[in-house]
């Protein structure tokens, strides 16, 4: 079993930027593949972005390419997401979640996929 723990969530104004971190606890980190969901307002839980455990592959949601960033340091247990241009409907409640796997570089993009998920943190964006 994994524990998931968000941080980094606020209120800043369009344009501007946010770090996540999801530290993970519990079972070893590093084969694990991790994701970046949110939910806005009223919204269905939407994926946002996608890393292999082996750090080599990522995907993102088309509207986040090119803003969002998605990494991890195995060392430290923790996965992150920085934000950059941040525009209002990215307002969302934003979780991370994580699946074991012993495939090195699939990135899973689909909700059903990921078995362990944390309690989110909060993202409102200002215009």
């Amino acid at each position: 079993q994994v524990q998931l723990v968000e941080s980094g969530g606020g209120l800043v104004q369009a344009g501007g930027s946010l770090r996540l971190s999801c530290a993970a606890s519990g079972r070893t980190f590093s084969r694990y593949a991790m994701g970046w969901f949110r939910q806005g307002p009223g919204k269905e839980r939407e994926f946002v972005a996608g890393i292999s455990w082996s750090g080599d592959n990522t995907y993102y949601a088309d509207s986040v390419k090119g803003r969002f960033t998605i990494s991890s340091d195995n060392a430290k247990n923790t996965v992150y997401l920085q934000m950059n241009s941040l525009k209002p409907e990215d307002t969302a409640v934003y979780h991370c979640a994580a699946r074991a796997t012993n495939q090195a570089l699939v990135v899973m993009k689909n909700l059903y996929e990921y078995k362990h998920w944390g309690q989110g943190t909060q993202v409102t964006v200002s215009s």
